[in-house]
Parts: C-alpha cells; sequence; structure tokens
C-alpha cells in the first residue's frame, strides 16, 4: 500500500547559488572523492591538481553537479571529524571554482557546520547521507542557507550499516521515512528538496533491487526530484562478482533502469557512460 501524499511538482528546477538548474531531462552528478579510501580506486583523488583535472574532465563529458566530497563512506569506513573535512573540502572548492567560476558544487556532508562553511566558500548544493540524523543542526542550516537538500535515506551508520539491516517493508519504510524528513525539511524553509533512496545504505542486495524496482514511487508520492547513486555499488560487483573496477558496464545498466522509472539525478563516477544513458533514454521517451 503506498503511502498518501498529494504531488504538488510542476516542472522540477532547483535554485544553485541564483542559477536555475532545470530537472525535466535528467542531469548527471560527477563523484569527486578527496580522500584516499573511497570504495572505488579510481575515484580518490591525491592533490588539488587531480580534482581540478577530474572537475575539468567530469564538466567536460557533461556533469551539470561535481559532487565533492571528504569523507569515505564504505561500510566499516572511520568517520572524520569536521575540522578534518573542512580542511580537505574547502582548498579543493577554492581550486575548482578557480578554474571553472559557472561550476555547480555539491557537498556530500553530514556536518553542519562543514555544510555552512563550503557553502559560503562557493558550493551550491548539500548532500547529506544522514538526512539530518548525525547532526541536528543540518537541517535548519539548510533552511537558513537556502540551498538545494539531498537527503539520503541510510540504516544505521556507516561503521555498522551493513551488519544485518532488516526491513519488513523496505520500499514503504524508505518511503515513510522520506515523507517524514519531506515535511521536516519544509517547516525548516528547504524550498528545494531532492530524495535519494540511499541504495547500498544499510540495505541487503535484495533491499536494493526492491528499491530500483519501485523507484518510480518516490517521484509519484513524494513530488520532489530523485537522486539515484549506484555507481559500481555492491549491488552491481557483488552480484556480479566482479570488482567496483569492472562494473562500469552493469552501473550503465542499472542507470538505464533508473532513468526508466523516473529518475532526475544519477550521481556517478564515470559521466560519458550516464550522460551518453540520459541521451538514449530521453530519445526513447521522443523527449
Amino acid at each position: 500500500m503506498r503511502p498518501h501524499h498529494i504531488n504538488t511538482l510542476r516542472e522540477p528546477t532547483i535554485n544553485c547559488r541564483g542559477q536555475l538548474l532545470s530537472l525535466a531531462r535528467p542531469v548527471v552528478m560527477g563523484i569527486i572523492n578527496v580522500t584516499d579510501d573511497s570504495f572505488y580506486e579510481g575515484s580518490r583523488m591525491h592533490g588539488l591538481h587531480q580534482v581540478v583535472e577530474k572537475a575539468g574532465q567530469h564538466l567536460q563529458e557533461g556533469a551539470a553537479i561535481l559532487d565533492l566530497g571528504a569523507q569515505s563512506t564504505r561500510p566499516g569506513a572511520t568517520m572524520l571529524g569536521p575540522e578534518e573535512e573542512l580542511n580537505r573540502l574547502l582548498p579543493a572548492i577554492h581550486a575548482i571554482l578557480n578554474h571553472y567560476p559557472q561550476a555547480i558544487i555539491s557537498i556530500d556532508t553530514w556536518y553542519a557546520s562543514v555544510a555552512e562553511k563550503t557553502i559560503h566558500a562557493g558550493a551550491a548544493i548539500i548532500n547529506d547521507i544522514s538526512a539530518g540524523d548525525l547532526d541536528k543542526d543540518m537541517i535548519p542550516v539548510a533552511g537558513r542557507l537556502q540551498v538545494p537538500y539531498i537527503a539520503m535515506h541510510m540504516q544505521g551508520e556507516p561503521a555498522t550499516m551493513q551488519h544485518k539491516p532488516q526491513y519488513e517493508d523496505v520500499v514503504r519504510e524508505v518511503l515513510d521515512y522520506m515523507t517524514h524528513k519531506l515535511a521536516q525539511c519544509r517547516a525548516a524553509g528547504i524550498r528545494d528538496f531532492i530524495a535519494d533512496p540511499g541504495f547500498g545504505f544499510g540495505k541487503t542486495l535484495e533491499h536494493n533491487y526492491a528499491l530500483m524496482k519501485d523507484l518510480s514511487l518516490f517521484h509519484e508520492i513524494l513530488g520532489v526530484p530523485v537522486l539515484t547513486g549506484i555507481s559500481r555499488k555492491s549491488m552491481i560487483h557483488k552480484f556480479l562478482g566482479i570488482t567496483p573496477a569492472e562494473a562500469l558496464n552493469g552501473t550503465t545498466v542499472l542507470n538505464t533502469i533508473a532513468l526508466l522509472h523516473g529518475t532526475h539525478l544519477l550521481r556517478v563516477h564515470d559521466v560519458k557512460a550516464a550522460v551518453e544513458a540520459v541521451r538514449i533514454t530521453e530519445k526513447m521517451k521522443g523527449n
């Protein structure tokens, strides 16, 4: 049974520091990890020159957003404190915007203090894997800053989230959670709310594929844009018996399925392949 919610969304757009980004056609968010322990070795950046080079590659290949993170959120990862996270993020933001002033940067953090300082430094979007659950100040800060807020569902915390995650009905429970978060964010003044079901965050393989099968419900019921982040994750490489480095083809297959199920944003390591998937699926839809 579906939760009841009125879809009030017209053409989806988000306001990124004065730039109105239309999501009527799906957009691609390119991952840049300012860390040395991301689960996918190909996304680890060592030094600002590599960060700028990766940003340029993502933008050239068609990324609408650069998603900058300094914290590995792979299962069992050690958490960084906000100071260390900021020490990694601020120079990267300045370096990217110095070379690409029009770039739209989202910051992957669950710390309100990091979000606030990075937005003031030039970032435009907050991408919070905890949807405010790991820092009670995050949602009020996002509302005060008036920036788009990506809220992701996660069962538990990164260090423990894959220790036997359990749901009675994963789709309904994640939808109910997002309905609650949307109301909380609207009350805090957040206008641009983006829902991320949180593939791989406190979910088994079966949970992940159940969510993908019913992904269209998130936009239909919540009436907000939906982000899908499955790039090279275990729901692909463990299922296929390959490594993350070998998981691009599987990622493209699942990204295509997500696009056909109405997702608005794809968060990926490989921008070119994702942009091609968007172009082909939009052609098939007649857009």
